[in-house]
């Protein structure tokens, strides 16, 4: 069993106005356990104040599980040992997701100097620390409630929602709701809230921020100070729309040179269809024109037969008619062989006629 009997522990930082960055002070032993203090001169997150914390020490070696709860309070001494001023005791449960406690803004530097509480420069801190419960072994379930300024609010969730306070300690002095089932609600409801705007902007969609600002309104309704997270999601709201207009150009220019590229195709299939017509209509006029030879020539022969037929139709004519001048007699007898002849060279015409 855990020794439960409180324990002091007294340390001195000497120069202390030319501190700047965190003390740690050395580890010392309470409830078998290593404890030590983190003293931020110039204030923990709050500019100019004398902040205080008490860690434990070496988490990582405890077993899985482990938490325990302390209370402790811090002193102010003299050079004598006097105590000068005392913190108010506080009772905290310590784990292994949160491992230390504090005053954030136990005094201003100022203070301590006008009150007289550093005397040559140095200051004199004595830490009490009593372990009241603790327990080294057993799984986490994350399912124990911790009480943070009137909201109860699940272990996993506490590093968020004490950075909340520090950030916005004003954040829930308005709030108007009591019951402490719908508190932890709305609670929820904004730490997950915060958890979505930390997201990259371009990565939400417009249902969900339509749904954020819903979300906004009703934490806002219920009496949370928002106007930081509304900023924020304005931001996000604007972003987000120059992203679109941004990708709606993107998509349309895109758009347009696949229009283009489709019509380019169109129009190449087009050439290739116009040069293999080009190309038909060539070999069609060629043959036409070898046809055409042809026919000219067979007209030519045609006109020269029908030409040859016609001087020996004349010559005929010229014959008979010397014929008729000679006697009746030997004038029937030429006329009958006239007649013959140029009826023969009639069928004669009749079949070169034909042949055109």
């Amino acid at each position: 069993m855990d020794d439960k009997k409180p324990t002091s522990f007294t340390f001195e930082i000497d120069n202390l106005s030319e501190k700047k960055g965190l003390i740690s002070s050395p580890k010392f032993l309470s409830g078998n356990y290593e404890w030590f203090v983190n003293v931020y001169p110039n204030g923990y997150h709050i500019d100019e104040r004398l902040s205080l914390h008490l860690q434990v020490a070496n988490p990582e070696s405890l077993p899985l599980g482990w938490k325990k709860q302390a209370s402790y309070s811090f002193a102010l001494l003299n050079q004598s040992g006097k105590e000068l001023y005392r913190t108010p005791e506080s009772c905290k449960l310590f784990r292994a997701q949160f491992t230390g406690w504090g005053s954030p803004k136990a005094f201003t530097l100022q203070k301590l100097q006008d009150m007289g509480y550093l005397e040559n420069n140095k200051l004199i801190l004595k830490v009490d620390v009593k372990v009241i419960e603790a327990v080294d072994e057993g799984a986490v379930t994350g399912k124990d409630m911790l009480d943070v300024r009137g909201f109860k609010v699940l272990y996993s969730q506490l590093p968020l929602v004490n950075k909340l306070f520090r950030k916005h300690p004003d954040i829930a002095l308005n709030f108007k709701l009591k019951n402490q089932s719908v508190k932890t609600t709305y609670m929820n409801l904004l730490l997950g809230l915060i958890e979505k705007l930390d997201k990259p902007s371009p990565s939400f969609t417009e249902i969900e921020l339509s749904n954020a600002q819903s979300e906004l309104m009703d934490l806002t309704e219920a009496g949370f100070e928002l106007d930081w997270l509304k900023k924020k999601l304005d931001e996000i709201s604007l972003e987000k729309k120059r992203g679109l207009t941004d990708g709606s150009r993107v998509q349309e220019i895109d758009e347009h040179i696949k229009n283009l590229n489709l019509e380019l195709e169109k129009e190449k299939e087009k050439s290739a269809t116009c040069a293999a017509e080009v190309l038909l209509l060539e070999q069609t006029v060629s043959d036409l024109r070898v046809e055409l030879s042809k026919e000219k020539k067979k007209s030519a022969t045609s006109a020269t037969k029908v030409l040859l037929l016609e001087q020996m139709l004349l010559d005929l004519r010229v014959e008979l008619s010397k014929e008729k001048d000679k006697s009746a007699t030997p004038n029937d007898l030429l006329a009958g062989v006239a007649s013959w002849e140029v009826l023969d060279c009639a069928d004669l015409y009749t079949n070169e006629k034909g042949e055109e």
